[in-house]
């Protein structure tokens, strides 16, 4: 069985185990999970504002890879979630309750394949038969497929590692990888002693877009759904700041220092990747183009392509229920 696919049925699994124990999903406080990233959130996280806006005590937890914030959206053990597109899709295609309520960011150059200098590889047809690492079920992982049918070389035909940043950093560093298919702080050390073969911009182009996302599992909503919207007001606040003057998001900014502190990366590195990524603001997102009904249709077309991949089981014929504006539309007004 496939790796992914085990990932997509334990999520599945934990899910199912908590509803029928009727566990009570830390009714009492927030739990929040999010990776490391370059996201806007992370400023009034670093400014403890979420605790202040929500009305409820938040715990903050790190992830590495989307595909265990969904494991623990599933469970219960976290209520809202930062994700990509591609582990949001294997999420909604398994049934997960959730519902995507404000859109991080559309990608761009903030992931990235990147080949070491010490690969040989020098165009695309190069990649046969080498070592490329990215977390499974990732919007990386997504990219990566999409980039290889874009050339014409089948998975099959290079070796695929399913590996978390920090492993993937580890094994570049050792030499043990040719390439990998990641996203910062791992990208930028990457970068270091590497060459970018081609980033989500670029994959975007070819047809296949990749986002990401803040969920809310479905009991939280219904349960605390002005703690939802105070999250998305501040979130979006945080966007209008940014697309306001983005030019004084430099490297000596507090608000580029508080991103890089709590991602582990260079502050040099911010204000590109934020450049590098579309950034919509809170009627943006509102939009027939977002979550009015636009993402909809993006993440169905995911949900194919994993299909034709093997990295899911089936693919739902109608994605809207994961999906909702009414919190965008909400913080937009108040």
């Amino acid at each position: 069985m496939a790796v992914s696919r085990r990932i997509l049925l334990a999520t599945a699994a934990a899910f199912s185990l908590a509803a029928s124990t009727g566990a009570s999903f830390a009714a009492d406080k927030l739990v929040i999970g999010y990776q490391t990233t370059v996201d806007l959130a992370k400023v009034p996280q670093a400014e403890g504002l979420y605790e202040k806006a929500v009305g409820l005590p938040v715990e903050w937890r790190k992830f590495d890879a989307g595909a265990d914030v969904i494991a623990a959206i599933a469970s219960g053990d976290v209520q809202i979630g930062l994700v990509g597109s591609s582990p949001l899709t294997a999420a909604a295609s398994s049934k997960v309750p959730f519902q995507t309520i404000f859109i991080s960011g559309l990608l761009g150059d903030a992931e990235a394949l990147v080949v070491s200098d010490k690969s040989g590889i020098k165009e695309p047809k190069d990649l046969v038969g080498k070592k490329i690492a990215v977390p499974f079920v990732s919007t990386g992982h997504y990219s990566l497929l999409a980039a290889l049918k874009h050339w014409n070389i089948d998975p099959k035909q290079v070796q695929i590692l399913n590996l978390r940043p920090p492993e993937i950093i580890a094994a570049w560093e050792r030499g043990d990888i040719d390439a990998t298919y990641v996203w910062d702080p791992a990208l930028g050390r990457a970068k270091a002693s590497g060459t970018v073969l081609a980033s989500s911009r670029q994959v975007g182009e070819w047809g296949a877009p990749t986002f990401d996302a803040w969920i809310a599992r479905n009991d939280f909503i219904e349960k605390h759904p002005e703690a939802v919207k105070q999250f998305v007001k501040l979130t979006g606040e945080a966007h209008a700041a940014y697309r306001k003057n983005p030019a004084a998001w430099t490297a000596s900014s507090k608000e580029v220092q508080d991103i890089a502190r709590l991602t582990g990366g260079k502050a040099e590195d911010v204000p590109g990747i934020l450049a590098g990524n579309e950034l919509p603001t809170l009627e943006e997102q509102a939009s027939a183009e977002l979550l009015g009904g636009g993402l909809a249709k993006a993440i169905a077309d995911t949900a194919r392509f994993l299909k034709e991949q093997n990295k899911i089981p089936a693919a739902l014929p109608d994605y809207t229920p994961y999906i909702t504006n009414r919190f965008v539309k909400e913080a937009a007004g108040s």
